[in-house]
């Protein structure tokens, strides 16, 4: 039975300038223990619940021409943010487009330096019927 996601990968062109946007701006925690891999890479912690978004240093073999400019109608993983007005400042401030949710429920989407799609939302309790 599955009880969770471990982690998730996204590929990248460069370690270095992607953990500037994922520590940097997101402030997502950098885990050191990740072991020597033939290729570059970083994993990082999210929050504190063992899950992980691993950044792997790789070719890529999807474009990124022809992506859909909202992140909601691509290929993405969603995160769950304490403050999301404070990150929202945070993205603007550091120049990154942003989408607002076409749902209507308060969610935005971004897209990291090669294009990878990114879901950012509170907790969010559906009402009871």
């Amino acid at each position: 039975m599955i009880k969770s996601i471990a982690h998730a990968s996204f590929l990248v062109e460069d370690v270095q300038r992607s953990l500037e946007f994922y520590c940097g701006v997101l402030e997502i925690k950098l885990n050191t223990k990740r072991p020597n891999f033939p290729f570059d890479g970083a994993w990082l912690d999210l929050g504190d619940s063992g899950q992980q978004l691993h950044l792997m240093q790789l070719p890529n073999p999807d474009s990124k021409d022809g992506r859909p400019e909202h992140g909601g109608k691509d290929k993405h993983i969603a995160l769950v943010v304490d403050d999301l007005a404070a990150l929202e400042k945070r993205l603007v401030d550091a120049n990154i487009t942003i989408s607002k949710s076409k749902s209507g429920r308060p969610a935005f989407f971004c897209r990291d330096f090669d294009g990878n799609a990114l879901e950012f939302s509170e907790d969010f309790t559906p009402a009871k019927p």
